[in-house]
């Protein structure tokens, strides 16, 4: 078979995601990131950011990366495991681990590679995991390989506590291991935690939690949704949080017990073999994760826009979400392509997001809020979207 012939396959597959109307497409940003994006040579309101505290383009935490760069370096040089984890990155993961109140914290470069490393680290061969269907790709690809190394894997429907408990109570798995996220990235909505967590107590459960879009903007001081919620750290939780998000820089962590997070420090494949972040990004991470800690103030701004959106949507298809992630649904995916262009065509960045990523028929406009936005920001979002409908 020849290099054309191969092509002239990807080629066929790619125009069958065209007429499916599914295409995907990069914009290049000639801004920072923040309340306001320079595209193609426009300003646009950016309402696509996950950037929920507006922190990406913070001058303070660019500065402690500079300053970062200057004193340690652009890269670590090799693997935490070898010669890569220097001072900045042992700190960042003492400050974590006290701000969530676990033990003890590991560091990775991105949120994917830290779920990579925790679910199918705990779970092979005699074990169970029981995953939500709606969980975050990065945790679909990590219960694969669970149940390549030999674990017996199970979905139940989305935030269904009943259907969890009977696959539970039925199950004569080894071990077990509850994987969900904590608020879905797609509908905003927060997984029922407290319920989780009990059953996980009386079912001898892992817990693992993704609080990729909690952490930082719930509970008291932004320590995420184990906080919102009032739950301990367990030592049968394992709580991944992102650090590209509401930390506005990138990585994420892993928190949990000291026999936890040794066990997949040592055999965390995702961990092992991945070279260390660059010192400099966990210097920028500690000034974000200071900002957090006294961001009452940016939290409380956040949750005034996502009210004020709220009451200026209402009667609207809007799911029921109290969180950053407002989901206002289309349906078909065309529709919502051309909503999101008229949109665009207004100076608002607002993404249709289309399945794969959401179920059939449920296209959507994806509406990040950000504490960055301005009460006038909202009500022009508000206004366009209301002439649009």
């Amino acid at each position: 078979m020849s290099a054309s012939h191969l092509d002239t396959q990807l080629g066929a597959e790619l125009a069958d995601i065209a007429a499916a109307g599914l295409t995907r497409r990069r914009r290049v940003l000639d801004s920072p990131a923040g309340r306001i994006a320079t595209v193609d040579g426009r300003q646009l309101l950016n309402f696509a950011s996950n950037d929920y505290l507006g922190l990406a383009g913070n001058a303070d935490i660019a500065a402690a990366l500079a300053a970062g760069a200057t004193q340690w370096g652009a890269g670590s040089g090799a693997s935490h495991l070898v010669s890569g984890h220097l001072t900045p990155h042992q700190q960042l993961e003492e400050e974590i681990a006290a701000f969530t109140g676990f033990p003890r914290a590991l560091t990775f470069s991105t949120g994917y590679l830290a779920n990579l490393a925790v679910t199918p680290t705990l779970a092979g061969r005699g074990d169970a995991v029981f995953a939500d269907k709606l969980n975050h790709a990065s945790l679909i690809d990590a219960m694969q390989l669970a149940k390549a190394n030999g674990a017996e894997v199970q979905r139940y429907p989305h935030n269904d506590v009943a259907a969890l408990e009977r696959m539970l109570a039925a199950s004569t798995a080894r071990r077990k291991v509850i994987v969900t996220d904590a608020v879905f990235s797609m509908d905003g909505d927060l997984a029922p935690l407290p319920l989780i967590f009990d059953l996980a107590e009386r079912h001898d459960a892992w817990l693992v939690i993704d609080d990729a879009h909690g952490f930082g903007v719930l509970g008291r001081h932004g320590e995420g949704s184990l906080a919102h919620f009032n739950l301990p750290a367990s030592p049968r939780i394992l709580l991944m949080g992102t650090l590209g998000k509401a930390a506005g820089v990138g990585g994420a962590f892993v928190a949990g017990s000291d026999t936890a997070i040794e066990y997949l420090l040592q055999k965390g494949r995702s961990y092992i073999f991945t070279t260390a972040a660059p010192p400099a990004v966990a210097c920028a991470l500690s000034a974000s994760l200071r900002i957090i800690r006294d961001g009452d103030a940016l939290r409380a701004k956040l949750m005034a826009r996502i009210a004020q959106l709220r009451d200026g949507l209402a009667g609207k298809p809007l799911l029921p979400s109290a969180t950053a992630i407002q989901p206002y649904i289309v349906g078909a995916n065309e529709p919502a392509v051309a909503l999101s262009k008229a949109l665009w065509e207004r100076g608002l960045w607002v993404p249709a997001i289309r399945p794969p990523t959401v179920p059939k028929d449920t296209a959507r406009l994806r509406i990040s809020v950000s504490a960055a936005h301005t009460a006038a920001d909202i009500d022009q979002l508000l206004s366009a979207l209301k002439e649009l409908a």
